[in-house]
């Protein structure tokens, strides 16, 4: 018998009754009729100059529910941050979050480096100045601790001569 199933008092020969929580439909409802009007309002600039609906987080918060998790803005200082942040805990120099410990991924922080280097390239002439110190400083910085932390894996493995 489902959960929306309740036996009928007159016995099993009888057919369940099955109820319907129309509770449901109504928040969906709601929540899309809210995401329409945030779609269809005037666009307010950000900071950065992307577009963002300006009633986006008016909607959200009056939608009856759980709240989605507050997502920070879309930025190519935001992208940068990912991918560096992806390299470094690669690189062990930080601890991965989900194992709390120190662990070094060769390969994992070389892709994520060369991500930023196609960046790079991808972009050449249409950054702002900020952006492109962020990036060609970021770049720097990863491929130098990439090198080093390359040079002291290397000589931590090779053999010492016997005395």
């Amino acid at each position: 018998m489902s959960p929306t199933e309740h036996p009928s008092p007159n016995g099993p020969a009888d057919k369940p009754e099955i109820y319907v929580d129309d509770d449901w439909k109504q928040r969906v409802k709601a929540e899309d009729t809210a995401l329409d009007e945030t779609f269809k309002a005037d666009a307010a600039e950000s900071p950065s100059g992307e577009t963002v609906p300006q009633a986006a987080s008016e909607a959200a918060a009056a939608t009856p529910g759980p709240q989605p998790q507050q997502l920070p803005p879309a930025t190519f200082e935001m992208l940068v941050g990912m991918l560096s942040t992806q390299a470094t805990v690669a690189l062990g120099l930080i601890p991965n979050p989900t194992g709390e410990k120190a662990e070094t991924q060769f390969d994992l922080a070389r892709h994520c480096i060369d991500l930023l280097g196609v960046l790079e390239s991808k972009t050449e002439g249409n950054l702002q100045e900020a952006e492109k110190s962020l990036l060609d400083e970021t770049l720097h910085q990863l491929r130098m601790a990439y090198v080093e932390i390359i040079k002291q894996a290397s000589t931590e493995t090779k053999p010492t001569a016997p005395d």
